[in-house]
């Protein structure tokens, strides 16, 4: 195993457990091409904070490359609504522009 997953997966259920060591955790199993992984680790730092828009936009990432896209839309949307208001533009610009290309995908 990646010895950089190793150490923030020993790090769960500590005192530095959060929001951020799960979306630095789903980071890092996003790029060892494990996406499934990568949307637990996501979908836990949402649960930990909800209004963590960049976690929400890379949640929606890991569930489309893991092929739901169905979910990975739901999560853009989602993301958009918390990035939009925590006045967080660029993050809902992106979201939406993904959750876009995933429906056009989906229609064809």
């Amino acid at each position: 195993m990646n010895p950089r997953i190793e150490s923030l997966e020993k790090m769960i259920g500590g005192p530095r457990d959060g929001a951020l060591l799960r979306f630095s955790l789903g980071n890092e199993y996003l790029k060892v091409g494990a996406p499934d992984q990568a949307a637990k680790s996501f979908r836990a730092a949402v649960e930990l904070d909800p209004n963590y828009s960049a976690a929400w936009k890379v949640l929606g990432k890991a569930l489309a490359e893991a092929g739901d896209k169905a979910a990975a839309v739901d999560a853009y949307e989602r993301g958009i609504a918390v990035a939009e208001a925590k006045g967080d533009i660029q993050a809902a610009k992106e979201m939406k522009v993904f959750a876009k290309r995933l429906a056009k995908e989906s229609a064809a």
